[in-house]
């Protein structure tokens, strides 16, 4: 288990107060992992940082929007400062607008491309130079299903996680002199804030539960293996991959 123990590591979360990122931070601090979350949302990130603190771990937060760049450069830079060091950067940031392809406006567009891909050139661009000087570093982004197949009315999304899968093998193979392992998790269908909505509509539900070989849509939880076997030495042969936590749904 010394492979899966992250104590002395320093980890930046985006997305950090609810749903998939605060439950891959509380994850990290688990396994030993001092960690910074961010979001919009200043009350979650004050009771994800309680959570963290009961473990006896450090934890820093910054209510701010990953879309604003100054503002995350700054709060990384000043996590690294702090800790002397960046280990694990998780891009978990995320956002949905479902909408018929031909309703979509540019606002729309514009507004899901910028929170789900763009966050990641800004977060990535800031915490690289820090693992550099250790030649060491691990970033997890948050991939989907819709990297690979399409779904109705998720054009917009879809086209915004098929760029994660794609940026996350591009930087595997950009950084990998550098020590630093890049890759990603595709989660299929877990309730959160974000799929409320679609968890509501029972029909849809059933349809769902009716792809999944598992036969059960999953629980946020059910993340935080792959999300430690990846931040952690387990994972140290393994760069440029989407790993796929779905209940089997592709392979269906």
């Amino acid at each position: 288990m010394k492979r899966f123990d992250l104590t002395g590591k320093t980890a930046v979360v985006t997305g950090g107060g609810r749903g998939i990122g605060k439950s891959i931070a509380l994850a990290l601090a688990e396994a030993g992992a001092n960690v910074a979350v961010t979001s919009r949302t200043e009350a979650e990130l004050k009771q994800v940082v309680h959570d963290i603190e009961a473990l006896s771990r450090k934890a820093y937060y910054a209510a701010v929007d990953v879309r604003d760049k100054e503002n995350i450069v700054s709060f990384i830079d000043e996590v690294a400062l702090k800790e002397g060091k960046i280990d694990i950067l998780v891009n978990g940031a995320g956002t949905n607008k479902r909408l018929p392809f031909l309703e979509v406006t540019e606002e729309d567009w514009d507004f899901v491309m910028d929170i789900n891909l763009k966050s990641i050139l800004f977060t990535t661009q800031a915490v690289i130079p820090h693992m550099r000087k250790q030649k060491y570093g691990k970033i997890i982004n948050i991939a989907s299903l819709t990297s690979m197949i399409g779904f109705k009315n998720m054009s917009v999304y879809g086209a915004s996680k098929g760029g994660v899968s794609q940026i996350t093998k591009a930087l595997a193979v950009e950084f990998a002199d550098d020590g630093i392992l890049v890759n990603a998790i595709g989660p299929g269908y877990f309730k959160t804030e974000m799929t409320k909505e679609v968890f509501e509509d029972a029909q849809r539900v059933e349809w769902m539960k009716s792809r999944i070989p598992l036969k059960r849509t999953g629980h946020v939880e059910e993340l935080q293996g792959t999300a430690l076997f990846l931040a952690t030495e387990a994972s140290d042969y393994l760069t440029g991959q989407t790993i796929y936590v779905d209940g089997g749904w592709l392979i269906s």
